[in-house]
């Protein structure tokens, strides 16, 4: 997947800002995408001159002038090929792991502290993420909105997102009550 499909994707919800857009990111997209500011900003110009989407200028009394972009027909029809291919499986590339695959022959310290770091940011994401499904629902219960909701994609990766944090956090957590108890052990013998 290129960063192009995660914008046009993003841009399904309506017409943003490339600051809109960054903050949508950061929110709901950044579970399944990473993106700086600078990358969206000028993955913007470059779908843009691709005509894939289309901005307007917007005139703003007191602040400088801002754009917004949204989804042309033809950056439907590029999502439609995107969602048509066969995705990639995907791979974890984590330098946590690396680390803790090192773990019996380093002073573990130092990984308990990043592996709770891990865990509390998990955590953290892991209640950023509900608040996020509670406010896409609404009133509804999930099972309703699931099946009435006008815009299940963002919900359903979100739910993927609260899962690989929990995963994450779980992992981590284990991991530190393993590496813990084995150096106890260790201390004792």
């Amino acid at each position: 997947m290129a960063l192009r499909h995660a914008v046009l994707a993003a841009l399904i919800e309506g017409e943003f800002s490339g600051y809109q857009l960054a903050k949508a990111f950061d929110v709901g997209v950044a579970n399944f995408w990473y993106a700086q500011p600078q990358q969206l900003y000028a993955e913007l110009a470059r779908l843009e001159k691709e005509e894939l989407v289309a901005g307007r200028e917007v005139a703003q009394e007191g602040r400088p002038n801002k754009r917004l972009f949204r989804v042309t027909d033809a950056g439907l029809a590029e999502l439609e090929a995107f969602t048509a291919a066969s995705a990639k499986p995907a791979v974890i590339r984590d330098d946590l792991l690396v680390k803790v695959q090192a773990a019996d022959r380093v002073d573990t310290a130092a990984l308990v502290a990043q592996l709770t770091e891990r865990a509390d940011m998990a955590q953290a994401k892991i209640a950023l993420f509900g608040s996020l499904l509670r406010r896409l629902r609404g009133d509804r219960t999930e099972e309703e909105f699931l099946r009435h909701g006008d815009r299940i994609g963002p919900y359903l990766t979100c739910l993927r997102g609260v899962a690989f944090e929990q995963e994450n956090r779980d992992w981590c957590t284990r991991t530190i009550a393993v590496l813990e108890e084995r150096r106890q052990a260790r201390a004792r013998h």
